[in-house]
């Protein structure tokens, strides 16, 4: 396999310094491949507090681990030479949660279209620049008399969303980090956001990242899929196994979340795991034990490896100590997962 992106036991603490001597654990000795060879989609799930967003952007270099590498092309983004940095920022882009918060209310849109075609000269003269970014809007379902020339508040939140995922098409990545793109967008236009999502994998070649709180829509365009539970792995694997037979007490509860139209369950039907409140205090057992139905002894004493159920699953939990584990140096590989052949959901 040739790794394009690699988290590789990957640490990051915040706080603990000198002046401040209380610490957060973000992300806990996780380790993650996206394949250069085969492009994929792969979903990052978890609620508030799993460390989906560090993640992001420890893969973005925009922060650096405490502990362990983010490389790219095996070269560690840290160390990256200023030519290496320019060439990553334009193989890997992202698409962020809020589409209010990334523009600058003085310029109208048409101006994070034209700079990165300008400083990357993704085009030979303006009439060129011009024709480029239309296609892209066309690609993603808009039409270009009526977005460019506007000011952002002069656009709907979804188009402006679907403007940054123009943006991010133009420089024709390699990768894509695409951080809760429809979470802050109306249900009509998520279709539309996750098929562009899904077209630029399967018609351009490019990887995508997708990190989200949402199962609904990571099974709907995702071939595999990793599920935080506070900065640690809880289950990984195939899509289609992780779904639809979670073997990880907290991805079961995250499916039980899950709204469904049943006359049987109602508003107040009693959930043993559904409090999100209460945490075990920092120690070396399993994190989530203080919330699981199925917790013993060992569990509080020590953390459990990740146990290999499945081919394409690999799952944190002593429920499945029968299973043979996996050493460290083995993680990169075991969530680099291959795929089942199967069709896209629409």
């Amino acid at each position: 396999m040739s790794t394009l992106l690699e988290a590789r036991r990957v640490t990051k603490i915040f706080g603990g310094g000198l002046f401040d001597r209380t610490s957060t654990l973000a992300l806990d000795d996780f380790s993650l491949a996206i394949d250069g060879d085969r492009p994929s989609i792969t979903a990052v799930v978890g609620e508030s507090g799993s460390g989906k967003t560090t993640l992001s952007r420890l893969l973005l270099g925009l922060t650096a681990p405490t502990e362990g590498r983010v490389r790219y092309e095996g070269r560690d983004l840290q160390a990256m030479s200023r030519a290496e940095w320019r060439a990553f920022r334009r193989d890997v882009q992202v698409i962020f949660q809020d589409p209010y918060e990334v523009y600058n209310p003085f310029y109208r849109v048409d101006h994070v279209l034209a700079t990165p075609v300008a400083k990357f000269r993704l085009a030979s003269s303006r009439a060129a620049a011009r024709g480029l970014i239309e296609d892209v809007l066309r690609a993603v379902g808009l039409r270009p008399e009526e977005t460019l020339g506007r000011f952002p508040h002069q656009l709907s939140g979804g188009q402006r969303q679907r403007v940054m995922v123009a943006r991010a098409l133009l420089l024709k990545p390699r990768v894509i980090l695409a951080d809760e793109p429809v979470s802050m967008v109306d249900a009509s236009l998520r279709a539309t956001i996750l098929a562009s999502l899904r077209r630029m994998n399967a018609e351009l070649g490019i990887s995508i990242l997708y990190i989200t709180h949402d199962l609904t829509t990571a099974y709907q365009i995702s071939d595999n899929i990793v599920v935080l539970y506070r900065g640690s792995v809880a289950e990984a694997g195939d899509v289609e196994l992780v779904v639809k037979q979670p073997r990880h007490p907290y991805t079961q509860l995250l499916l039980s979340s899950i709204p469904q139209a049943s006359a049987a369950r109602t508003w107040m039907t009693d959930n043993a795991m559904a409090s999100a409140a209460v945490y075990d205090a920092a120690g070396a057992g399993c994190k989530f034990a203080a919330r699981c139905p199925s917790v013993a002894s060992r569990c509080r004493e020590a953390a459990p490896p990740l146990f290999q159920t499945d081919r394409h699953r690999a799952v944190s939990c002593y429920l499945h100590q029968d299973a043979p584990s996996l050493a460290p140096e083995a993680m990169v590989s075991a969530f680099a997962l291959p795929s089942v052949t199967r069709g896209r959901r629409s």
